[in-house]
């Protein structure tokens, strides 16, 4: 493939990476949220068949948040913003579900992946400002085995879903009690597990598929990995950064925003 041929697409990756960057830090999201739609529409782009995009978009997104992941946990753990125990609780589980979300996801269409990535954008956007997931799982926060079904579940989603699973573990540790500003540090470190297994599973799940774009491993495009990756391991203390000057409030509301406006673009995408 001759970058400079495809410098527009290059251009493009790149400027997604710098964006997504600054959200992973700003938001302990990991990025996908912004990674994923940006990488459907540019592998459309390259006359890559919609439901195959789809997938590539995903396991790109998830290979991609694993540098941002570490950039980004790494301002936060700076700042004290990283719950070390529950890291320890939740890194195995959220591992292993997404792993095995990876390895399930061929099975699905890509609109369906859309579809589900759009109603629990909106599902976790009510919950972030809303107190019922807190006052559902607050007094919960001590008990470890409800902290592995909550991070087996996670894992599984986001894997899915092609991202780093702030959008879940963020308001979920949140409403076991955490600070908001400790939930999106201790999210971002969480994401870097679930960017591992999920690429894994992809690797696996699309070896040998047809009609993958250049320069692929499995569902992983390197390409996309490269530049988008980049960009976004640069970006990322910046949004951390940024993250600790907002007050709580401002943050979650900040949060919830960026998920309606990102939910209903993949649902809009799906069914147009």
């Amino acid at each position: 493939m001759d970058l400079f041929a495809y410098w527009p697409l290059v251009l493009a990756l790149s400027v997604t990476g710098m964006i997504s960057g600054v959200f992973a830090g700003l938001l302990g999201v990991g990025g996908g949220s912004i990674i994923v739609p940006a990488l459907a529409i540019a592998f459309a782009a390259l006359g890559i068949s919609d439901d195959v995009g789809q997938h590539v978009a995903v396991a790109s997104s998830l290979a991609i948040i694993i540098p941002t992941g570490i950039m980004s946990a790494r301002s936060h753990n700076k700042r004290g913003a990283v719950d070390l125990a529950i890291l320890k609780l939740w890194a195995p589980f959220v591992l292993t579900g997404c792993l095995i979300g990876g390895l399930l996801a061929r099975f699905y269409s890509g609109d369906v992946l859309r579809i589900v990535f759009g109603i629990l954008a909106f599902v976790i956007a009510v919950n972030i400002i809303t107190p019922f997931q807190k006052r559902l799982m607050g007094h919960l926060k001590g008990s470890p085995t409800t902290h592995r079904v909550a991070a087996s579940i996670v894992g599984f989603l986001s894997a899915l879903m092609g991202i780093g699973g702030g959008s879940f573990s963020v308001p979920t540790i949140a409403a076991f009690g955490e600070t908001m500003h400790k939930a999106v540090g201790t999210g971002a470190a969480i994401g870097v597990f679930i960017a591992i297994g999920g690429t894994i599973g992809f690797i696996i799940s699309g070896w040998g598929e047809a009609g993958l774009p250049p320069l692929s491993l499995g569902y992983v495009n390197l390409i996309a990995l490269v530049f988008v990756g980049a960009f976004a391991a640069l970006t990322a203390p910046a949004g951390a950064a940024l993250a600790h000057r907002l007050d709580q409030k401002t943050l979650k509301y900040v949060f919830a925003v960026f998920l309606v406006v990102v939910g209903i673009n993949m649902i809009w995408k799906a069914i147009a």
